[in-house]
């Protein structure tokens, strides 16, 4: 089973890890692209008009750029720390026992626009590079969606999608992947897709996984468990499941 997650805008600073070592992380059959996505970004960030430019940044936001530039040199922590935002206060990495953190490090994967696939555990710098970032002369789309694809088609067992579209463009789930939707549910029983709370949910969700520590075979495993556990977890489209969150 795998749990992919989205990335954040947000990083935590600082770390006491190595700096990158492209050769440690997960997913080894990334290496090449990560190089060459690590290669162009510092290459972007000697300039730092250009970097406001292709990241989608304002003049007040250079400590993105510093942190590009910085990028080889600088402390390293484990994915799931270094990230922040809604989804990753939700998942509350800090408060998990040693347990679940074990588990997340073997069954929850973090798609990130610079890295591609990292286990929770990968120590990676702090950094900023998005899906729609403009890398030059290395589109993203190109770069990821082939391997990461290639890399979730061979990968055996249950894959749980609650990454953005957005990044679900950049390296497709095949047929046998489950993407989650969350969506709320009126009075009236209707529902309609969340988009800032359903980072939480999803946060929170993924928090619940790895502390059951239960490796769910199949979609109806897990809806089960989903069930039992206080999650409305329900099927929707073909290759989708809906969280209804409260």
């Amino acid at each position: 089973m795998l749990v992919l997650l989205p990335p954040s805008e947000t990083k935590r600073d600082g770390g006491d890890g190595l700096p990158l070592d492209l050769g440690s992380l997960s997913f080894p059959e990334l290496t090449e692209p990560r190089s060459r996505a690590v290669s162009a970004l510092v290459e972007l960030s000697t300039d730092s008009e250009r970097s406001f430019t292709a990241l989608g940044l304002g003049p007040q936001q250079g400590i993105e750029v510093e942190r590009n530039r910085a990028l080889t040199s600088s402390a390293t922590m484990p994915a799931i720390d270094r990230y922040t935002g809604v989804l990753y206060d939700g998942l509350a990495a800090g408060e998990l026992s040693d347990a679940a953190r074990a588990f997340a490090r073997e069954h929850v994967a973090i798609h990130s626009a610079l890295f591609g696939l990292l286990s929770a555990d990968d120590r990676i710098p702090a950094y900023r590079l998005s899906h729609n970032s403009r890398l030059p002369k290395t589109p993203l789309r190109g770069l990821w969606r082939g391997p990461i694809s290639e890399i979730l088609a061979l990968r055996r067992g249950l894959v749980i999608d609650l990454r953005s579209e957005a990044y679900a463009a950049l390296g497709p789930v095949s047929s046998d992947g489950l993407y989650v939707r969350v969506v709320s549910e009126g009075a009236d029983g209707r529902r309609k897709a969340l988009s800032h709370f359903n980072k939480k949910a999803k946060g929170e969700f993924v928090r619940a996984i790895v502390e059951a520590g239960v490796e769910h075979p199949t979609a109806e495993s897990l809806l089960e468990w989903a069930h039992g556990s206080g999650h409305r977890l329900e099927r929707g489209r073909e290759g989708e499941l809906e969280l209804v969150a409260v």
